[in-house]
């Protein structure tokens, strides 16, 4: 009987859940279920209901009811992203302080200088767009002053210049200097026609204040807005205050270095932008080894990209590798049999690569064989990675957890230094793993798993349509509308909305001993698992969406700031219980196909979930919208 329910417990427990839509939150049970560890399964068979369950649907005929199809839960959308439309800022009221008297009149260039009315005549000629914050941050400014900031008397000034400089050298920062570009008036003009030149100032006055501006914001936020991406990005967009950084502007010496300021100053950031920089030096040098995609070779058998293995791991590995196995390496003459001598080389190699050494060449290792993304892969993998980066805080911290899906990793940080990294598992494909940030709140030792509507209704309401009784032969506690009922009394033909359905703590339970619960909207958390095989697997987007730990109780023990032996004695206990963690602690759920190790050395990650994809139609979108004519 035990491992009947085991299979078919292993078979449901992915952590947690997608989405749901018109139905219970997951988090009600996910997050509040301790509060009613009590209760016993012989307590819920013992109720019997003597009326309709509420929320359950009315007791129909058997057969209508079967014939009803099965409802399915989805999850979050990929949508078309909409970039921000561009408005022409509005020069109505550009020249009010002339009327005030705000401004002395000889400190103004001289088209300033001019009657009122004709200086209005070619006003509605001044064209320049930008987005609605930034338009209106420089229709606030010139309208309660007219000093210029970047043009003088003799044109344009060195402050100007050195602006410029900056927002053609955004490359480096992974922006686009198209989204900056303004045509700068040349020195020399046509005497004869000073109108023209006057509005030509005024025109670059105008854009460069409008281009550095939206510098600004893209470099502190980024131009990509993720909640547009998809429901699966959860970020609160960062402010960017755009008014008072024109009035700085005006007022430094060193515009060159407030506009480098506005960019991110972390570790993380400036290693990205290192490795990007060095990369477009290296375009067109690299050296590459082409092995089929498709190749899976195993100890023993017989492939004719064998060869091409072999030249991978010549290039690729270390020349420590390379000197322990220089013979059998020599030997090769380029034959297709995959020989024992050749397995060891290659284990050595994915040993070396930390991937599972076990001889067999799959996709994971042809990847590092081939030197995984190429040059120009790699650079966008950097701009989208830089991009991302500007949607979490500057800095992430002197303690947090960081969790990155791509590289299935979980890292703890403390005193600005990794402590630990280890293994994780998180959402499939079709269940994926959210994009936000949180604090780690509380640590739940012996857990129940309150089990998400998600899989209720995709996965064993199919079960309980057939066998009403399942859920009680699995040991499972059912609640409808808060009540413990036995699970053969519910009508499953019916809604699931007001029905509850969570496993007691067990070796069997889903969550393994332990769960790291950083309360959010997804009902994501960190938790152990009874299948530790998993872990031994390359690609580990296996879960419903939560993120399983290779070692919770390490993880645990951080949060807590405890030791391992002391959340070991609180297992031992068996009791369902929450321990709070002494100072809340930043927990960020990340994708990022290329990030910094604790070494400074960006590592790139197959983009399991095409978020890259997503994103880079995001830029096509933003550079469309900032292309477009007014």
């Amino acid at each position: 009987m035990k491992v009947i329910k085991t299979a078919a417990i292993v078979a449901l427990m992915s952590g947690c859940a997608i989405a749901t839509m018109d139905a219970r939150p997951a988090s009600a049970f996910t997050f509040g279920d301790f509060i009613r560890a009590g209760r016993k399964k012989t307590e819920a068979q013992q109720v019997q209901p003597t009326q309709p369950l509420p929320g359950v649907g009315t007791m129909l005929d058997p057969q209508q009811d079967a014939a009803k199809p099965l409802p399915k839960v989805t999850g979050p959308k990929y949508y078309t992203y909409k970039a921000e439309p561009l408005r022409r800022i509005s020069t109505d009221k550009l020249l009010d302080p002339v009327v005030t008297g705000s401004v002395r009149n000889d400190a103004l260039p001289p088209m300033l200088r001019m009657p009122l009315a004709d200086a209005r005549q070619f006003l509605p000629e001044i064209n320049v767009r930008a987005s609605g914050d930034v338009a209106k941050a420089v229709e606030a400014h010139y309208g309660a002053r007219m000093d210029y900031i970047w043009i003088g008397a003799e044109g344009v000034n060195a402050k100007a210049k050195a602006a410029v400089a900056v927002l053609a050298d955004a490359a480096k920062v992974g922006l686009d200097p198209q989204d900056y570009a303004v045509t700068v008036p040349a020195d020399t003009f046509d005497r004869g026609d000073m109108i023209a030149r006057e509005k030509e100032l005024l025109q670059f006055e105008i854009a460069l204040s409008a281009a550095t501006l939206t510098y600004a914001q893209d470099t502190v936020r980024g131009r990509i807005d993720p909640n547009k991406i998809s429901g699966y990005h959860d970020f609160k967009r960062k402010t960017v205050e755009l008014a008072p950084l024109l009035d700085k502007l005006s007022a430094s010496s060193d515009v060159a270095t407030l506009l480098n300021d506005q960019n991110p100053k972390s570790a993380q950031f400036a290693a990205l932008s290192v490795e990007l920089e060095k990369l477009r030096a290296e375009t067109g040098a690299e050296q590459r080894v082409e092995i089929a995609p498709d190749t899976l070779l195993k100890p023993g058998q017989s492939n004719p990209e064998l060869a091409n293995i072999i030249a991978g791991i010549r290039l690729k590995g270390s020349e420590a590798l390379k000197s322990e196995h220089a013979a059998v390496l020599a030997a090769y003459q380029g034959t297709p049999e995959y020989t024992p001598e050749l397995v060891t080389v290659v284990e050595a190699f994915q040993k070396e690569h930390g991937l599972k050494a076990d001889g067999v060449v799959g996709q994971a290792s042809v990847r590092i064989l081939t030197g995984g993304d190429s040059v120009a892969n790699k650079i966008n993998k950097l701009e989208i990675a830089m991009e991302q980066a500007r949607w979490l805080p500057d800095g992430l911290g002197n303690r947090y957890v960081f969790i990155n899906q791509p590289a299935f990793t979980a890292t703890y940080t403390d005193q600005g230094a990794e402590q630990f990294s280890m293994r994780v598992v998180v959402g499939s494909k079709t269940n994926q793993t959210y994009f936000f940030q949180d604090e780690i709140q509380t640590v739940e030792v012996n857990p129940y798993w309150g089990v998400p509507q998600s899989i209720i209704v995709n996965e064993m309401l199919p079960k309980l349509r057939s066998d009403p009784n399942y859920l009680d032969r699995m040991g499972y506690q059912v609640e409808v509308g808060g009540r413990p009922v036995p699970s053969a009394s519910v009508n499953w033909n019916g809604s699931t909305a007001s029905v509850a359905v969570r496993q007691p703590p067990s070796s069997d339970n889903a969550l393994g001993e332990l769960k790291i619960l950083f309360p959010n909207a997804h009902a994501i958390y960190m938790h152990d698992t009874p299948s530790k095989s998993f872990f031994k697997r390359d690609n580990r987007a296996l879960s419903h969406g939560c993120v399983r730990l290779a070692d919770p109780r390490l993880m645990a023990a951080a949060v807590l700031g405890t030791s391992v032996e002391d959340v070991g004695k609180e297992i031992a206990g068996g009791r369902n219980k929450a321990l709070q963690v002494p100072a809340k602690v930043p927990v960020y759920v990340a994708y990022f196909t290329a990030w910094p190790n604790k070494d400074g050395v960006v590592e790139y990650f197959n983009d399991v979930y095409e978020r890259d994809m997503y994103m880079n139609r995001a830029f096509d979108a933003t550079r469309g919208a900032r292309r477009a004519e007014g």
